[in-house]
């Protein structure tokens, strides 16, 4: 299965964790949003491999700068959700930054143990990471 929540809760657990280093909104939407490629695969019928360019360290670092760009922007607003749930944090730009590429290098190395169409180190046809033992029929 392509997409699942799967992703959301070691997001959780390590966001909360490691909150007094990470920007967590930042972090959750970094652990979730690689996932918006194989979803546009699936629902557009692409011709394209499911976890392609943006589940690679690569496609994923330029997805992370998208996404500091982008919670540089909104972050603020987020503020009083944030508060609602007790989860108030001082916005920072190395939060942010730290959240984003952690939380989409750790999606990346999740999906890397299991999915055979994932080329972490695109260009390279080649996937170190993964799970052959997953994969066997039960």
């Amino acid at each position: 299965m392509p997409v699942t929540p799967f992703h959301l809760g070691p997001a959780l657990l390590l966001g909360l964790i490691f909150f007094n280093y990470l920007d967590f909104p930042t972090f959750l939407v970094a652990n979730v949003i690689i996932d918006v490629e194989p979803i546009l695969v699936m629902f557009l019928g692409l011709n394209y491999r499911l976890h392609g360019f943006f589940h690679s360290f690569l496609g994923g670092s330029i997805a992370a700068l998208i996404l500091i760009l982008v919670m540089i922007k909104i972050r603020a607003s987020l503020s009083s959700l944030l508060r609602f749930f007790k989860l108030e944090q001082e916005p920072s730009f190395n939060r942010i930054l730290i959240a984003s590429f952690l939380g989409i290098y750790i999606h990346i190395l999740l999906d890397s143990r299991m999915h055979l169409d994932i080329m972490p180190f695109y260009t390279f046809d080649l996937n170190p990471f993964l799970n052959r033992s997953m994969l066997r029929d039960v």
